[in-house]
């Protein structure tokens, strides 16, 4: 694929540019990922770093907002050499080796791409790192910004899915897991996550902790009616802990 056919992909060329590096010991690997990388417009490769200590030494003068990073390198693994990051920018793993998957996943990595890799499952993984950026730029915005935030990413089913703000009815803790209930969907989405975690990932003006299992939507509250909350077909408990804040929150005042 050419790049003037390759660009034709993009309907929307964004003005966002994320600098990255490419990190692997193999030469055609490299050559690979830079020919990839020169075809997508929102995408600057700064450096080819032929092993983890390489990559160590660029990012300590230039930080970056990417990394395609090989995991099995001589010396130290991509593993290991992201785990002793401080400062750590997003990273797509591109690997031969399927078995370091759920550790890369552990390791919040923005994607995981198996060797040989086609363009078009480049252009998905780069894209899912575009979009998680501009998500936690929007979650970085000051309040008295116009621009609203609209969707959180999770880690689910080894990979990060965009939950779209509006389509969540009401989320469920259950101990280190939470479910996250969706208007669009039948089954809920389920991801290894607190309710703390996802509580400060939300906006507070739409989002509300009513009890110490369940975080609503203001938007989708349909009526309260002995200490419960009606979402569509669901009554979620409402906590004496919480009910204080809920009522101040909808400005009602108890008689």
């Amino acid at each position: 694929m050419s790049e003037e056919e390759s660009n034709e992909k993009f309907t929307e060329v964004s003005s966002t540019v994320l600098r990255c590096i490419a990190v692997d010991d193999e030469s055609l690997a490299l050559d690979l990922l830079e020919d990839n990388i020169a075809k997508i417009p929102f995408l600057k490769l700064e450096a080819r770093c032929r092993n983890a200590f390489e990559a160590m030494e660029y990012l300590q003068k230039s930080p970056v907002d990417l990394i395609f990073l090989d995991i099995q390198m001589p010396g130290l693994t991509g593993v290991q050499f992201l785990e002793g990051l401080t400062q750590k920018p997003m990273v797509i793993f591109v690997t031969a080796y399927q078995q370091y998957a759920i550790e890369g996943f552990n390791l919040d990595v923005v994607d995981y791409v198996l060797k040989p890799i086609s363009f078009e499952r480049f252009l998905k993984a780069t894209n899912k790192a575009l979009d998680f950026y501009k998500s936690k730029k929007s979650t970085g915005l000051q309040a008295n910004e116009t621009t609203k935030l609209e969707y959180i990413f999770i880690h689910a089913d080894y990979s990060l899915m965009k939950i779209m703000l509006d389509d969540i009815l009401y989320i469920e803790g259950l101990k280190d897991y939470i479910k996250i209930h969706l208007k669009t969907q039948k089954f809920p989405v389920v991801c290894r996550m607190t309710m703390k975690s996802i509580e400060e990932k939300l906006p507070s003006s739409d989002f509300l902790r009513i009890h110490k299992s369940f975080i609503v939507s203001l938007k989708k509250v349909e009526s309260i009616r002995n200490q419960k909350i009606k979402i569509g077909e669901n009554h979620i408990p409402l906590s004496e802990n919480y009910a204080e804040h809920f009522y101040q929150t909808i400005g009602y005042q108890k008689q």
